[in-house]
């Protein structure tokens, strides 16, 4: 491996490891109130978020294979990521840039940031992976950054499911289903909507609001890019050597 490989493969043993961590009392404790909490609302009230989201969702994914940049080829590690890394500080700052304005406009243009920043977050999955060389157009590869996404922004429960299914991806993409409405469409938005009502209910206060949802937006664009390099590494060290990363452990 060069420097910079060894440097991607240490931070990429680490973030495994981040992954695989059992849920904490912390994490048990928060995912049995929201659960409860869940419970209070009706059943038609969460059939009519489930359809939102993965209306936006989809809407999202289809729409941005016409406007991805092509797969990136001929290129090193060290290279790629440094365009993907570029690509991450533009879209942190966007959505930054995004939270603040909403969150000072007040409560109603401030639930405006809901469906703008989940925009922003697909569109950097998209230019991420073309940067690591795949193609969007492809159904197998709109899923992975559908995980990509689920993965970010779960309970740790979740988390460690997910998980298992994107170190594994060559052999689990062989399960996936042709039809996108099969994706488990009601577990992917309770988890995203619990994941980040604490960070973004404060941006729909007035006064303080432009600041948190800059801070939060900035907070989960980081975070979001810090994933999805670290599963794109997964996949780039599986085909130097399969044995090299521990896929499944």
């Amino acid at each position: 491996m060069t420097p910079d490989e060894k440097q991607a493969y240490t931070e990429l043993l680490e973030w495994q490891k981040q992954m695989q961590q059992p849920p904490s009392m912390l994490n048990r404790l928060a995912r049995r109130v929201q659960a409860r909490l869940n419970a209070l609302l009706p059943e038609r009230v969460h059939k009519a978020i489930t359809a939102t989201i993965k209306q936006m969702v989809r809407a999202v994914l289809f729409g941005s294979t016409y406007i991805s940049p092509q797969p990136l080829t001929g290129k090193t590690l060290a290279a790629r990521e440094t365009s993907v890394r570029t690509r991450i500080r533009y879209y942190r700052n966007t959505a930054a840039a995004e939270g603040a304005v909403t969150g000072a406009a007040g409560f109603f243009l401030g639930l405006a940031d809901f469906p703008l920043l989940l925009g922003i977050k697909l569109k950097l999955l998209f230019d991420i992976a073309a940067l690591y060389g795949y193609d969007v157009k492809e159904y197998p590869e709109r899923l992975y950054i559908l995980h990509i996404f689920q993965l970010t922004f779960s309970s740790q429960h979740t988390r460690n499911e997910v998980y298992r299914r994107l170190a594994d991806w060559e052999n689990y993409r062989r399960t996936l289903p042709t039809d996108v409405n099969v994706f488990d469409w009601r577990t992917f938005q309770q988890e995203y909507r619990d994941y980040i009502d604490l960070a973004k209910l404060a941006q729909l206060l007035p006064i303080i609001g432009a600041a948190v949802g800059a801070v939060a937006n900035y907070r989960l664009l980081v975070q979001l890019g810090e994933t999805a390099m670290n599963c794109y590494r997964m996949r780039h060290f599986a085909k130097e050597n399969s044995e090299i990363v521990p896929l499944s452990s």
